[in-house]
């Protein structure tokens, strides 16, 4: 797992090397987004959670798909020219990352009649069927919400490498 530390050293490295001086970076509390690219604020920040349990390689990535947003520009989004850039700066992944999320910090828990497990960072607002069981909307599948607290202690020992 990366260390906090060391992923801000390669982060500053990596903008030092291909951005202008304005450019920052810094940590964030995302759970299931990696990495962001703020044009406005000229900073690219990394989940303090994610690169917790992300492996050097993937948080190296992420890093260099975060740096290609910057040097690509707003308007290139994930098109070519953002792929051209990134594929240039050494970055071999897609678009978004396949790695896991902090589950663990999800305070929404969904049950369906099966057994499978879902989580949600955001309250729902609708009902939902399980999408393991059927790719639409089935109420056979319905997801049962429970709402679980998330402590200071649980956000803590989620940015610590296991």
């Amino acid at each position: 797992m990366a260390e906090l530390e060391r992923v801000r050293v390669w982060g500053e490295a990596l903008i030092r090397l291909h951005l202008d001086p304005t450019w920052t970076f810094g940590f964030d509390n995302a759970k299931r987004r990696a990495g962001a690219c703020n044009y406005r604020d000229k900073r690219i920040t990394v989940s303090r959670y994610l690169a917790a349990r992300f492996d050097d390689d993937e948080i190296h990535q992420v890093l260099l798909h975060e740096v290609a947003h910057a040097l690509a520009g707003h308007d290139a989004a994930h098109g070519t020219a953002w792929k051209r850039v990134a594929r240039s700066l050494g970055y071999v992944g897609g678009t978004t990352h396949r790695g896991e999320t902090a589950v663990e910090l999800a305070p929404w828990v969904g049950r369906c009649p099966t057994g499978h497990v879902t989580y949600r960072h955001r309250r729902p607002t609708r009902a939902s069927s399980c999408a393991r069981c059927s790719r639409r909307y089935d109420e056979r599948f319905l997801l049962v919400w429970t709402r679980r607290e998330i402590t200071a202690a649980d956000r803590r020992a989620a940015v610590m490498p296991r």
